[in-house]
């Protein structure tokens, strides 16, 4: 007697491009470039309303070219300009990538808010020792003794507000396009999950502007453990629970001070101690998650009954072959 074999799976996250059958070489890099196009219209536009209300106003001109709509409003504008890249890939998947749109979330083609809520819970422990040693490294006021002024709880508030509705918008829309579809589009020609993680964790460091050596590792070692974390569990949660809650004690802490919000330094200008420690900690993340990843064993690869596999590309079943449950 024919032993019965086992229930099929589909592809891997990385490979997640290739899954509706409908797949062709030319659709990631159409779709690539199209998705470039949008954004950079979408931009355009955004600023350009923005400079014609500044403008309109009578608000000071910054030397970027824009007004000075105050470090919080400034702050929403720089988060909202990243934040359009969200719907913009989710398009780009549909058309041309021609697959639903949750293919990008993960290989359930959906995002698991369970799983998501776990991988917060572990980000608490390595954000929170970040951002304290973060406080006391040099460079960051310890040896100046000039931590600035409280900015009093009005605005403080004010800006939690602002930064708890776009921030966790603006990350998402980052991992979307850089752990999300870039990781897909060359997964779809590559199946080594190493060769689909370098590229986005690359582009991604260099995205965010050069600043120090040390600031470009630290941002690559982070775009490379949480596009390895994505392909090992399945999804991108764990990459966007660090990368949310990292960003909103970021913007939290500065907020809380005078110009905080006004500082122009991001990731990319770490001094080599707050690269190091930032590496450590995202390490740390990682660990804490697959910890969570053994207990709860979120699922790796695509299944031929999950929303991502159209029933007509669902592979044959034999007689010999358990039926889907």
């Amino acid at each position: 007697m024919t032993a019965p074999l086992p229930h099929p799976t589909g592809p891997a996250y990385h490979r997640m491009g290739r899954c509706t059958g409908r797949h062709r070489w030319w659709r990631p890099l159409l779709g690539t470039l199209l998705f470039l196009g949008a954004y950079l219209v979408l931009t355009l536009v955004l600023f350009a309303l923005s400079y014609g209300v500044g403008a309109a106003a009578g608000l000071r001109e910054l030397p970027d070219g824009g007004h000075d709509f105050g470090p919080v409003a400034n702050t929403a504008l720089d988060l909202t300009s990243v934040a359009v890249a969200l719907p913009l890939i989710l398009l780009t998947v549909w058309w041309p990538g021609r697959r639903p749109p949750g293919t990008l979330s993960s290989v359930d083609g959906r995002l698991r808010w369970r799983w998501l809520g776990r991988c917060l819970l572990a980000a608490v422990l390595p954000v929170t020792v970040l951002t304290v040693t973060a406080a006391f490294l040099p460079g960051d006021g310890a040896d100046s003794g000039e931590f600035g002024a409280w900015v009093g709880w009005e605005s403080f508030l004010t800006s939690l507000v602002v930064l708890t509705l776009l921030v966790p918008v603006q990350a998402a829309a980052e991992e979307y396009v850089f752990r999300g579809w870039l990781t897909q589009t060359v997964g779809a020609f590559v199946r080594s999950p190493w060769f689909a993680v370098l590229p986005q964790a690359l582009l991604f460091a260099a995205a965010h502007g050069w600043g120090t050596a040390w600031g470009f590792c630290g941002l690559l070692v982070f775009g490379l453990v949480a596009g390895w974390l994505t392909i090992r569990t399945g999804g991108l949660e764990a990459a966007i629970a660090l990368h949310v809650l990292n960003n909103l004690l970021a913007f939290g802490v500065a907020a809380a001070v005078v110009d905080g919000l006004s500082s122009d330094e991001t990731a990319a200008d770490s001094p080599w101690q707050l690269a190091l420690t930032d590496a450590a900690t995202t390490l740390m993340y990682a660990a804490l998650v697959l910890w969570l990843a053994r207990r709860h064993q979120p699922r790796r690869l695509s299944q031929p009954t999950s929303p991502s596999w159209p029933a007509s590309h669902l592979p044959p079943q034999s007689a010999t072959t358990p039926p889907a449950r």
